[in-house]
């Protein structure tokens, strides 16, 4: 626990906390010692209180939060960027911002996994209720009227009979998908492990691809903002996605362009960094020295896009699940009621 990495919303609140203290003109060790005695939780208090002594003894910030071990990489190479080029309180609201986004951004991806794998689940539920409870009880109405289930409804009947003699298997992995889902939700490190697998093999299409193109654009913006040339921050924003070779191989191939000679805005859009029209608004902003105000400009316009990508996503996925499993469960119950119809009329 001691060594638990601090999640992004964490990392955001102390950095937007300690660069509103030096903002006012408190020094690094006298804010992250106000940090630490406005901090109600132990944990949190006992690293602020660590970092508080490391810079009252002479240790950088960037210094002193990578010998904590609780932050990324990342937050040190940008604060100790900062600190070099005298713009730590720069970086550091940089950092509280992009860290933001990230935490909003985690919350939109749990929703968009969680919620839909839940309303599956009930859904299948539904299903197999009407298969292995609510069928049989047809087929003994049938029975007695001298009949039985044929045709697609004899082969429900079959499949429902089959799910109930595998019922124990069943429940056992249904429980095991509960314990994932609840795992999934409730456990930040084990939710990281499953989305970073998940990201080095599928994380680089469709949404995935719009989200990680948002996230190296702010990234980028932050780098260029704290005072780093473009080669920098490429490098730095590459950092980002190492858990994503297909990304990572995109800025790797744009920082390769850029050393061979080739300008920026060609090399951009031959690697695929970023959309075309993104790269030419970069490029004339760095001709006319707003390098920093147009990514900041385009990193928000690409969050928005990713955001709205995601979102569509989601909602598409609700709907599809509820009208499949609607048009299933009628044809459940009409394949049941047609002949009942039938052999009544028949009667009357």
């Amino acid at each position: 626990m001691a060594n638990r990495m601090l999640s992004n919303g964490e990392i955001s609140a102390f950095c937007l906390g300690l660069s509103l203290l030096i903002h006012s003109g408190v020094g690094v060790g006298d804010g992250l010692a106000l940090l630490a005695e406005e901090e109600n939780d132990a944990e949190q208090k006992k690293l602020l209180s660590e970092l508080a002594d490391s810079a009252d003894n002479g240790v950088s910030l960037a210094d002193a939060v990578k010998q904590s071990g609780r932050f990324p990489d990342y937050v040190c190479g940008l604060l100790e960027v900062g600190e070099q080029s005298g713009r730590t309180e720069e970086a550091l609201s940089a950092l509280s911002r992009y860290y933001e986004d990230r935490a909003r951004l985690d919350h939109q991806v749990k929703a968009a996994l969680l919620y839909p794998s839940i309303l599956l689940i009930i859904m299948l539920a539904i299903i197999a209720v009407l298969l292995i409870k609510v069928l049989p009880v047809f087929n003994e109405v049938y029975s007695y009227l001298g009949a039985s289930l044929t045709g697609i409804a004899g082969g429900l009947l079959s499949l429902g009979r089959a799910l109930d003699a595998a019922m124990p298997f069943l429940c056992v992995i249904l429980g095991l998908v509960v314990v994932f889902l609840v795992l999934f939700s409730a456990v930040p490190s084990f939710r990281e492990k499953m989305t970073s697998a998940w990201r080095r093999k599928m994380g680089d299409k469709g949404v995935s691809k719009k989200i990680n193109t948002a996230c190296f654009a702010q990234s980028l913006s932050m780098g260029l903002s704290s005072g780093l040339p473009i080669e920098e921050a490429l490098s730095l924003a590459g950092s980002l996605l190492e858990g994503v070779p297909a990304a990572k191989a995109r800025c790797d191939d744009c920082k390769t362009r850029i050393q061979s000679g080739e300008s920026l805005s060609a090399a951009m859009k031959a690697s695929g960094v970023l959309p075309r029209a993104e790269c030419r608004i970069l490029e004339l902003g760095l001709r006319s020295g707003t390098g920093d105000t147009a990514m900041e400009q385009i990193a928000r316009r690409l969050s928005e896009e990713s955001d709205i990508a995601l979102e569509e996503s989601v909602a598409r996925v609700e709907p599809a699940l509820v009208m499949v499993t609607s048009v299933l469960v009628g044809v459940i119950l009409l394949a049941v009621m047609l002949p009942l119809m039938n052999i009544m009329t028949a009667i009357g």
